[in-house]
């Protein structure tokens, strides 16, 4: 209890802590919660007849990151460690076909789609079937007379086939070799080892006719249209199923929505060659022998594949059958870096086209953050694919289709694989509010109603955009992310309704009169002149919007001015018309208003900060009148019935190292305990009310 006890009681009404309030300080990594500094804080106060202002109880700093982020991590599948996955049945009525390991070829074990139409050169056929198998396979087919009788290798294209369900669709045009035809025949043991297919919901047309009696499968009328060959058995009529196994694997997998600017180009199975579906990275440039070139993307796939590159003149116009290299595209995001030197076969070229179809089933793949330089010349507009001006640079043939400018997409849903799941957003917001609950009830029971004000939310809101209201903090808008744990990005733009709630309720259960609490949000840069107290303006409107619930009171706002004196007369002449305006909007709410971490530093007249050991008696004055100004356009303009007081950050000036304004001159007294000009200019504005 020596000088600063002393300081304290002789010359302040109320104090706040700095830290040991905070989250951070109070829990720890496995999310217990020790007060027992706020509670020696609180009893050392009362002793002393000195009132708490509690800081704070909603920050997005000084937050346990790993404690708040194990509450929403993904969350572990059950699993049984002795058995590798569980069989179930799944009511299905579907055609099941099976093969064993492959002996002699792929025709082994076969299924056809019969017909009762003679295929013609030019007929125009349309396929589409959901289709799955135990074992991921991918399937050939041909174009067959009938069943077993072989006309040509080429059919209805490759079919990828996954334990899941999906669904295959393609279409093409009949040559001459499949004239006399009259179905489709899938070779299914195409995939060499013993396994189990599905078939549902067929539909073929040839030239729009329906082809197919009863595509549902709901019963048996459509057996003549259906013929299989079971494990190097006989040709029969294909078997319907009422269900069948199922084996769901340990670990699981689920899909995810990945939020990510980026060009996708889907293809279907391939029908005729690996041009069938193309992507192309155009250039203004027109190549020649001897250019040197360098491409750098960032590239995934739906499924892994290893897609080769030609050079082009316009997209479709072959050139040369060497492009940028063999790109290998697997699920994860991987970087493709290629570089060369032109040849004279790619002379005259103007793009590098990427044939998609290598890949022989349907797939999507995208592409990112591409660079193609010539000659060190940097050929792409904007490479971030963070908007559309980079559409000229790239081309697109999907399925099959025509050429048209490429698809950006904002996100993509992405297979996983593993032991655990993530949170949906809203078990994220339900674990969340339950802590700030958990964590507000702890700090309420602590105090036992002695704190009766608080900065229940602080710092909400950002620092633009400019020209409207401002956005609230985010991970998105603010620098330090990793460091910092952002609420409002899990509970939304009115999660300050959720800490007011439970400030309420719990102050009033450890024995505070409701009538006795005051909630403040609290912020910084209110002040500014730079943006004409823009911030301000944008926290009002919020505030205004957390309060149209017709539940939440906010009673205060705090700001926290930590200022500067600028001996440049034309800036801080601006600084103090926007204190005058900051305090007339604060008046014009209401609310009861507080200066609520007031400090000080200096800057030269360059805007250039003053430390400490260089500021002069005639700069100490300089800053005395600034803290006066201050002080007393604070009780001018803010009717008494909202003045709730003013907050002295700094008690003395801050050492060198600090962290708060390290070397500055931000005290009322040195650093020594003794007293500056600036305790004399604050003490003259308090003498005059």
């Amino acid at each position: 209890k020596g000088a600063v006890y002393m300081l304290a009681n002789t010359n302040f009404m109320e104090m706040t802590a700095g830290n040991e309030m905070k989250y951070a300080s109070i829990v720890g990594d496995d999310g217990s919660m020790n007060f027992g500094t706020v509670e020696q804080f609180i009893d050392n106060a009362k002793a002393a007849n000195m009132s708490i202002y509690g800081h704070t109880l909603c920050w997005h700093e000084q937050q346990n990151l790993k404690w708040l982020n194990s509450l929403i991590a993904d969350k572990e599948i059950p699993v049984d460690p002795d058995a590798p996955g569980q069989e179930v049945t799944v009511e299905r009525r579907c055609i099941e076909v099976c093969s064993d390991d492959m002996v002699d070829a792929a025709w082994d074990t076969q299924f056809w789609i019969m017909t009762d139409a003679t295929f013609a050169e030019g007929d125009k056929w349309e396929l589409s079937m959901n289709v799955r198998a135990t074992y991921e396979a991918s399937i050939g087919t041909q174009t067959h007379k009938g069943a077993g009788e072989y006309l040509h290798w080429a059919g209805c294209g490759t079919v990828k086939f996954t334990p899941q369900w999906t669904e295959y669709k393609a279409s093409g045009t009949m040559d001459a070799s499949m004239a006399g035809g009259h179905s489709f025949a899938f070779n299914i043991n195409d995939f060499a080892a013993a396994n189990e297919y599905y078939f549902d919901d067929i539909s073929l047309k040839i030239n729009g006719v329906e082809m197919i009696k009863n595509s549902s499968c709901d019963d048996d009328n459509m057996k003549d249209n259906f013929v299989s060959k079971e494990k190097r058995g006989g040709t029969v009529p294909s078997r319907f199923v009422d269900s069948y196994k199922e084996i769901q694997a340990a670990p699981g997998e689920y899909e995810v929505t990945v939020d990510r600017r980026c060009i996708r180009v889907e293809t279907d199975d391939m029908v005729d060659a690996a041009w069938d579906s193309q992507f192309w990275i155009m250039t203004d440039a027109t190549f020649a022998e001897g250019d040197n070139w360098e491409l750098s993307m960032n590239v995934r796939a739906d499924y892994e594949a290893s897609i080769g590159t030609q050079t082009h003149k316009g997209a479709g116009e072959y050139l040369h059958w060497a492009g940028c290299g063999t790109v290998k595209f697997t699920p994860k995001w991987t970087e493709y870096k290629a570089s060369g030197t032109m040849d004279g076969s790619m002379a005259g070229g103007h793009s590098f086209a990427f044939n998609l179809n290598d890949f022989a089933a349907a797939n999507a793949y995208y592409f990112d953050d591409i660079s193609l330089k010539i000659n060190g010349v940097e050929m792409i507009k904007n490479s971030s694919c963070d908007d559309d001006n980079m559409k000229d640079n790239y081309i697109a043939k999907e399925k099959r289709g025509g050429m048209v400018p490429a698809t950006f997409v904002d996100s993509y849903t992405e297979l996983v694989s593993g032991n655990s799941i993530p949170l949906t957003p809203e078990e994220k917001a339900e674990a969340l509010t339950n802590e700030l609950e958990r964590w507000i009830k702890g700090m309420m029971e602590a105090c036992g109603g002695y704190v009766k004000a608080w900065d229940v939310v602080n710092e909400a809101v950002s620092g633009g955009p400019w020209g409207q209201r401002y956005d609230l903090q985010s991970a998105e808008n603010a620098g330090d992310a990793d460091k910092k744990f952002f609420w409002r990005d899990y509970l939304g733009d009115d999660f300050v309704r959720i800490p007011v709630k439970f400030a309420r309720q719990y102050f009033e259960e450890f024995g505070g009169n409701p009538a006795d609490l005051k909630l403040f949000v609290n912020d910084y840069n209110l002040e500014s002149d730079w943006d004409d107290n823009q911030k301000l303006k944008s926290l009002i409107e919020w505030i205004a919007r957390w309060e149209s619930d017709g539940e939440t009171v906010i009673d205060g706002i705090g700001t926290q001015m930590h200022v500067t004196y600028y001996m440049n007369p034309e800036t801080q002449k601006s600084k103090e018309d926007h204190v005058v305006k900051m305090l007339e909007l604060l008046a014009s709410t209401g609310k009861l208003i507080k200066i609520s971490e007031l400090d000080m530093g200096i800057a030269d007249a360059e805007g250039n900060s003053i430390k400490t050991a260089d500021v002069t008696f005639e700069q100490q004055k300089a800053m005395a009148e600034y803290y006066k100004f201050i002080v007393t356009k604070y009780f001018e303009i803010i009717p008494a019935a909202q003045q709730y007081g003013i907050t002295q950050w700094c008690i003395t000036d801050s050492p060198d190292g600090s962290g708060w304004r390290a070397g500055e001159p931000v005290g009322l007294w040195d650093i020594n305990y003794a007293r500056k000009p600036a305790y004399g200019g604050f003490c003259d504005a308090l003498s005059q009310q």
